[in-house]
């Protein structure tokens, strides 16, 4: 995959040429280019008078979607760059008809209009002699950060930080406790010490960050109907916007209404045939292809279903979460992974997904959180944190009975895991309940574990995964709705569905949400038995001396919990330590 690496010092040229990139520029604090070069031809950045503390931009690697660098103005920048409004940026800026993606965000960025721009993004900006990063709204696409003494490093590739011979890094242990809470990392935690991840809708420089984006409650009190009618134009736009051009579509559909609505719209909207794509366990699991099918039936999309193995899972696991600059601790990784390279097989550029509609909508988990609510007896201000972790239901309970005594040691100062959520969870930007949970959802899980996950499986197969439900407008609106119709009685995502109701089957848009019935536990004790016991408990977990083994062994044999939920636990210890392995950690 292809990625871009950038460094902020004294001669930064040589700092990107040992982490292996190449086509690398550096510009002085003035603006003006020094030097360009491959990795390897000597170039130092350094002018007559010894090391300048500039800036060089390279890339790593690879093809793809990554470019430059490139020059606007006095500014010189790398990126990888998707815009869906190309043609209204290019008209706010002014920027040249033949401007590429890359370079209509550069210019919004000179105009102080990174906000305008709507499309997955990350972009690096030698500027005036300060490098300046820039995530996309929602977090489309992922990079880090790092300082090593007078350096001041950035990739979008996290191997790239691991390798910078400059870089003092290791195992960050708080990562570990995050990781087994929320099945992602969180927030700006990496699992490399002193590496960092730049927050969405974020400008980002050595010195702090400014936010350009952020959404926010401004209820609007119209009718129903008239925010179904508002949202399904924004619904529209959006899954028009992120059509391929002068392709057949293709849209993963689960049978659930997120992805249903999706396939429905570009069915609609498109000028080309429209392919899905479902997952199949076996005949003998519960699945919901008698639901997909029937929206595949009444959308005319040309269906495909791809049956994935318990072995198949254990034969790809391993390479698939090599992938992952985070471990996610999915079980649905290596089934998203095939589906990518089934689309991918095609020749097609991109796949839609539907992504999105519960973190923006109101989906499960804020009941539960609802009904602490009403009964909450604790006054403590974080207890509607704690009851936040705990309503993940991994393994945030457990901790006391995995973790080694050295390992509890070693995280006794270390901040609160509620850390990563109590911000959101107050008065602020959201003043009710429901938006606080669904933005905690949407600044951490959407960012942190949904597009990062669903951005490296389809970069790794060469395609763009595209979310028209995490678009930048619609968010803004699902702000603006009050929580009664997106939370109606017990009904989820009520003005989602409405807004859709006369394009789908009413099975599909009344249905209660069952998600994909992954059989992990079957899994565990069957392909991936053997695996997992050599791993769990082979020699390298054991010097690491992160988890005790009798409690590991417990889960193994199915025992230690009234209800069989070990499965799931397993899972992330499985991933974790596959994880740690790929990154020789």
């Amino acid at each position: 995959m292809p990625r871009w690496v950038a460094c902020q010092g004294p001669d930064p040229v040589a700092q990107l040429a040992a982490m292996g990139a190449h086509s690398i520029v550096s510009d002085a604090a003035d603006g003006s280019p020094i030097t360009s070069l491959a990795a390897g031809t000597g170039g130092s950045g350094v002018r007559a008078g010894g090391p300048v503390d500039n800036v060089a931009l390279g890339l790593l690697a690879g093809t793809g979607p990554a470019v430059g660098p490139f020059r606007v103005g006095s500014l010189t920048a790398v990126g990888e760059v998707t815009l869906f409004n190309a043609a209204e940026l290019r008209r706010l800026t002014g920027a040249p008809a033949d401007a590429t993606h890359a370079e209509l965000l550069l210019h919004a960025y000179a105009r102080g209009e990174v906000a305008a721009a709507d499309g997955m993004f990350v972009l690096a900006v030698s500027d005036g002699g300060s490098l300046v990063l820039v995530r996309d709204h929602v977090g489309a696409r992922t990079l880090f950060h790092a300082t090593a003494g007078a350096h001041w490093a950035a990739a979008t590739s996290l191997r790239a930080l691991r390798d910078w011979p400059a870089l003092d890094t290791g195992l960050h242990l708080p990562a570990v406790t995050s990781f087994l809470t929320f099945a992602y990392l969180p927030g700006t935690d990496t699992f490399l010490r002193g590496v960092h991840e730049a927050l969405p809708g974020r400008v980002t420089t050595r010195h702090g960050t400014r936010t350009f984006w952020e959404p926010r409650e401004e209820t609007d009190e119209r009718s129903p109907e008239a925010h179904a009618d508002a949202l399904r134009a924004l619904l529209e736009d959006a899954t028009a916007r992120r059509l391929p051009d002068a392709e057949p579509a293709a849209v993963l559909l689960s049978g659930g209404v997120d992805s249903s609505l999706v396939t429905a719209l570009a069915a609609k909207l498109h000028d080309h045939p429209v392919h899905t794509y479902s997952i199949s366990f076996g005949a003998d699991l519960p699945n919901e292809l008698g639901y997909s099918g029937l929206v595949a039936a009444h959308c005319r999309t040309e269906h495909t279903v791809l049956s994935v193995s318990g072995q198949t899972v254990a034969d790809r696991l391993e390479g698939t979460v090599a992938l992952l600059d985070s471990p996610v601790g999915d079980p649905l990784t290596v089934p998203n992974l095939l589906l990518a390279e089934a689309v991918a097989a095609t020749g097609a550029s991109a796949v839609l997904n539907g992504e999105g509609g519960d973190p923006v909508f109101g989906g499960p988990k804020n009941l539960p959180m609802l009904i602490f609510e009403l009964h909450r007896d604790d006054p403590d201000p974080d207890a509607r944190a704690r009851t936040y972790l705990e309503s993940y239901r991994k393994c945030h309970g457990d901790l006391p009975m995995l973790l080694t005594r050295a390992t509890q040691e070693a995280l006794a100062g270390a901040p609160p895991l509620t850390d990563h959520v109590a911000p959101y969870l107050r008065p602020g930007p959201m003043r009710g309940l429901l938006n606080q949970l669904l933005h905690t959802n949407l600044r951490t899980k959407g960012a942190h574990h949904i597009l990062t996950k669903v951005e490296r499986l389809t970069a790794a197969t060469g395609i763009e995964g595209r979310a028209p439900l995490f678009d930048r407008a619609v968010i803004d609106h699902a702000f603006r709705v009050p929580p009664r119709y997106k939370l109606n009685g017990t009904a989820e995502k009520w003005i989602l569905k409405e807004a859709v109701r006369d394009l789908l089957p009413a099975t599909i848009v009344d249905r209660p949400k069952s998600g994909m019935r992954v059989p992990v536990q079957q899994w565990l004790h069957g392909p991936l038995r053997d695996l997992g016991h050599d791993l769990l408990l082979g020699p390298t977990a054991r010097a690491r001396g992160l988890f005790r083994p009798d409690t590991i062994e417990t889960w193994l044999r199915r025992e230690g919990t009234l209800l069989p939920r070990q499965g799931g636990k397993l899972w992330l210890l499985l991933t974790l330590e596959l994880w740690l392995r790929s990154y020789g950690l």
